[in-house]
């Protein structure tokens, strides 16, 4: 942050890859930016739910997927509970500009590669404790 401008560009691949210094006080693009105290308490649920979940986690998969979820909600958290303008309220430090797209971090990088994960798992229908539909399928027909 100390070597970034608020607002100002630094390419890094063309116009492809750049650093730009955003503080968002919403979720993805900037989605819901009046209600931030609404937001922290949305991912306070979900790293409740992760590690809840993870007592049951018998895939691999599934650990990665809930592992990624989960920090990307923690340092996301950190930002709203530590940044200003106050606790609850704080304002997300977003860095990476994608084209002219949008602007992330890398927590956001880890929810959208946990989301993924979590969408083809339950395409494959694996279950968190690493059954497969299938396997439960064929059991309740015995």
């Amino acid at each position: 942050m100390a070597n970034l401008t608020e607002g100002r560009r630094t390419d890094l691949v063309g116009d492809l890859l750049g650093l730009t210094l955003l503080y968002n006080p919403g979720a993805a693009l900037s989605i819901a930016t009046g209600m931030t105290w609404v937001l922290t308490l949305v991912a306070v649920g979900v790293v409740a739910f992760t590690i809840r979940a993870s007592r049951r986690i018998g895939s691999a998969t599934w650990a990665v997927a809930l592992g990624l979820l989960l920090g990307g909600a923690v340092g996301n958290l950190v930002d709203r509970f530590f940044r200003d303008p106050g606790p609850a309220r704080g304002h997300v430090v977003d860095f990476i500009a994608y084209g002219d797209l949008f602007v992330g971090n890398v927590a956001d990088i880890a929810i959208v590669a946990a989301a993924g994960l979590i969408m083809l798992l339950a395409l494959r229908g694996i279950g968190l404790d690493g059954s497969r539909e299938s396997d439960t399928t064929d059991s309740r027909r015995g």
